[in-house]
């Protein structure tokens, strides 16, 4: 049977997907490409059996899915491509309008609880889809992540920007785990044996990532916006693991988001087994 996987089309995922297309290069696997916003909602819905998915999907339905062990997207500090791009420094941000981006709600919940929880401020938000120099005409800051973070900081934005990854760790001593590989239930009934093969190819491709990071900044077609000194420097600080230090900061963020009413309550976290039908 088929496994129908989410792919994000960011830069952070490249790496990854460019080790498991060459340790699976057969057609057992099917591919739908969208911002995580797309995914999260084909994933609920149960249109992709799973997918590399914003951190706060679990957290709002755990009961919906498994997590596949040891994998996330996460940073330990700065991330480089979940950004908060502001006309003013942070600490005078108490009371602006801020802008969040379209694509994601993780980072959204973290920058809630960056500005509530870390520095006890009360923002407005609302999102939008424009671009940064028409939204500073709107709001006072603006969230972006992704593909769209990243090329405003290269091209050199003039206005303050602030790593949400970097705040996080400095706040917490952790690292944040921006996404999680996550499994619809109901959609994978019937596949466990292919999704338990699934795994252990994510698992080796997650390492022939880190060893062939050179060849694939060389060979990683679609980023020419970026340098090839850029794209090896963002995949070096870009890790795909999920330690016990990343779990512990996973779990603080699903109980900050809770006491702020993001999600219900922080959820236990419940693994998908290779063993266990």
């Amino acid at each position: 049977m088929t496994v129908r996987i989410g792919q994000i089309e960011y830069a952070n995922c490249v790496p990854l997907f460019m080790a498991f297309r060459e340790l699976c290069p057969d057609a057992q696997y099917s591919y739908v490409s969208g911002v995580p916003a797309v995914l999260n909602g084909l994933l609920a819905r149960g249109e992709i059996d799973l997918c590399p998915s914003s951190s706060i999907v679990y957290g709002n339905d755990p009961n919906r899915y498994w997590l596949l062990p040891d994998l996330s997207i996460s940073a330990i500090g700065e991330v480089q491509s979940v950004l908060l791009f502001s006309r003013k420094p942070l600490q005078e941000l108490n009371g602006a309008r801020i802008g969040l981006t379209n694509e994601s709600d993780t980072s959204v919940a973290l920058l809630k609880i960056i500005l509530t929880r870390f520095h006890g401020f009360a923002n407005e938000y609302q999102r939008t889809g424009l671009p940064l120099t028409e939204a500073f005409s709107f709001f006072d800051a603006l969230l972006l992540i992704g593909d769209m973070a990243l090329k405003e900081s290269l091209a050199g934005a003039h206005c303050h920007v602030y790593d949400l990854g970097a705040i996080w760790q400095q706040q917490t001593g952790f690292p944040f785990v921006f996404a999680l590989w996550i499994v619809n239930r109901a959609a994978v009934a019937g596949k466990h044996a292919e999704v338990a093969l699934l795994l252990q190819s994510l698992l080796k491709a997650k390492e022939l990532s880190k060893l062939s990071l050179e060849r694939y900044v060389a060979e990683a077609t679609g980023l020419d916006w970026m340098s090839a000194q850029q794209r090896a420097a963002y995949w070096r600080i870009i890790s795909y693991d999920l330690d016990e230090q990343q779990l512990a900061g996973l779990s603080l963020f699903y109980r900050h988001a809770a006491e702020l009413g993001i999600i219900a309550e922080a959820p236990e976290l419940s693994f998908f087994s290779i063993y266990n039908p």
